[in-house]
């Protein structure tokens, strides 16, 4: 692991160590685990531009004129 010196506004400091607390891990824990999220956050919104990149409009249409036009389930109305 290597180690990495951040300056946090002191209302953000305290924050990361009320939250913490609460959760029961440490400051460094959570940091970690907060950026982990993010990172996967960002990677996933990449993949899906990429993915969205690759689509035919066309084909989404063929595939849309192919489903039934039923009622939604209960729940499930706009």
């Amino acid at each position: 692991m290597s180690g990495l010196n951040i300056v946090l506004p002191n209302s953000v400091q305290r924050h990361i160590q009320d939250i913490a607390a609460k959760e029961g891990v440490s400051i460094d824990q959570f940091i970690s685990s907060a950026i982990s999220e993010k990172i996967s956050a960002i990677m996933t919104e990449d993949y899906l531009s990429q993915r969205a990149k690759k689509a035919d409009r066309n084909k989404f249409r063929e595939i849309l004129n192919n489903v039934p036009n039923k009622q939604p389930l209960a729940g499930d109305e706009l």
